[in-house]
């Protein structure tokens, strides 16, 4: 029985309160050090917001981290949209999300300059032909990491087997493969629970005490400052929409709904909608599309392109600001290339993450009511097998443009099978991606040591067959 008198210290405590620009701090501290993809970014996340700052609970970054991974997009950036929306509403959310982005955006932007202005010479074509071995050997990473904390149970390992060969061998749309997932996860978590039930995988491994639902900011009790209702979703919606894509119909009308910037402004924003699963995902649809598609760029130049968003902070699909630099540089219309170029970056950046403000601010509060929900958990589940699938097709197709200067196609029917030509093995790009291989995974140097180790070596080699 409580008294007038009772000690302070036996009293509950106040409710704690993250100061905005304390926010806006820590939100620039971990765009400046996101590297390493989105694994290394959702742990660095986790380690600042979770274990030091003790912002949001380990339960409560679980969940709006397995919310974004059912989210098209980059889903390192959505959680910090989520997080900072959790902390103070929209603003928080807009200001998490778009710092996460901008020190990438300028440092893609540079690098794409050089790339596109001196690709030519003997110097940048030698920096580049060691960094696509680290590249393939990043990505077989992401599949063996993301494969270990996954696929827990036969029935996972054969979804992403069936994943990876809808895609590789019989071309089926990225989306078809996800929504198939999902839906057989959904229906399935309620006949076999315990294989689609949830264990956490998800979220980075760390040492340390987990911090308790009592001592974070956000915890298991904090109610979300914003409830569902369909006159908020309506807003929120017209809002986001016009947002989206007000600015790229202006664009449209400007400079011609022929030009290139509009065709940009139409693939990245439908990607921005079918594209689930995260970065390395992304970048299987995007690679196909871009290369094969669109003739934007060639394949060896989407593993260039991929290497400079690893070596530089934000998310890997960034590496989208590349592509449709180097598409406006080479179709630049009435502008300069160099002026098409940066308009095509922003184009780009603008039509891939503009979305992905709108996904949480429109379906966050929804989430937040469905908290522990298992048939979520299950569809997330499967979709998760499902994007190990992908990834390694990813890997499978890197490999052959990195590995053999030519690489052609047979069908029979619906079967499709490329057929690498032998005679055009690159044996110094197979050697370096022993090495990368050996670094990365064996001794665990860490990806910016592995990129700069075989970039270094390409280099010399390159340098050395010139002279």
């Amino acid at each position: 029985m409580s008294t007038r008198n009772e000690p302070a210290h036996l009293a509950p405590p106040a409710p704690r309160h993250v100061p905005f620009g304390e926010a806006v701090g820590v939100w620039a501290r971990i765009a400046v050090q996101s590297f390493g993809g989105p694994a290394g970014q959702i742990a660095l996340m986790h380690r600042i917001l979770v274990e030091e700052k003790r912002w949001i609970s380990e339960e409560r970054f679980l969940h709006a981290l397995n919310y974004c991974m059912l989210l098209p997009g980059p889903e390192a950036q959505q959680l910090t949209i989520y997080i900072g929306w959790l902390l103070h509403g929209t603003r928080g959310g807009i200001v998490a999300g778009t710092l996460f982005i901008l020190p990438g955006f300028f440092a893609i932007l540079a690098l794409s300059v050089i790339y596109a202005l001196y690709q030519q010479t003997t110097l940048v074509q030698a920096l580049f032909f060691g960094l696509k071995a680290a590249v393939l050997v990043i990505v077989l990473d992401a599949v063996i990491r993301i494969g270990r904390r996954t696929l827990r149970h036969p029935l996972l390992i054969a979804i992403a087997a069936l994943a990876f060969s809808a895609i590789f061998f019989f071309n089926v749309p990225f989306p078809l493969v996800v929504l198939g997932a999902g839906v057989f996860g959904y229906f399935g978590s309620r006949a076999r629970p315990e294989v689609f039930q949830a264990s956490g995988g998800h979220g980075p491994s760390h040492s340390g005490a987990v911090v308790g639902e009592d001592e974070a900011v956000i915890n298991e009790r904090t109610v979300p400052r914003v409830q569902p209702t369909w006159a908020h979703a309506v807003r929120v919606g017209a809002v986001g929409l016009a947002a989206w894509f007000g600015p790229l119909l202006l664009l449209g009308n400007l400079l011609g709904f022929s030009s290139v910037y509009w065709q940009m402004s139409k693939f990245f924003s439908q990607m921005a909608v079918v594209t689930f699963g995260g970065a390395y995902a992304v970048l299987a649809y995007v690679a196909q599309q871009a290369v094969q598609g669109y003739g934007w760029l060639r394949p060896g130049e989407m593993l260039n392109g991929l290497g400079l968003a690893e070596t530089t902070p934000g998310p890997l699909i960034q590496v989208v600001q590349y592509v449709g630099f180097l598409g406006a540089f080479r179709d630049p219309g009435a502008l300069s290339p160099l002026a098409a170029g940066v308009l095509a970056s922003v184009v780009v950046t603008w039509a891939t993450f503009a979305p992905c403000f709108l996904w949480i601010f429109l379906g966050a509060p929804y989430i937040e009511q469905l908290r522990g929900n298992k048939a979520l958990s299950g569809a997330l589940t499967a979709i998760t097998a499902a994007v190990v699938g992908v990834i390694l097709n990813l890997s499978v197709w890197f490999a052959l443009n990195t590995l053999f200067a030519r690489v052609g196609e047979v069908r029979a029917g619906p079967l499709r099978l490329y057929t690498p030509e032998w005679s055009t093995l690159s044996v110094a790009s197979l050697v370096l991606t022993v090495i990368a291989a050996i670094a990365l995974l064996r001794f665990r140097l860490g990806t910016l040591t592995t990129l700069a180790l075989t970039t270094l070596l390409g280099a010399a080699f390159v340098l050395l067959r010139a002279s």
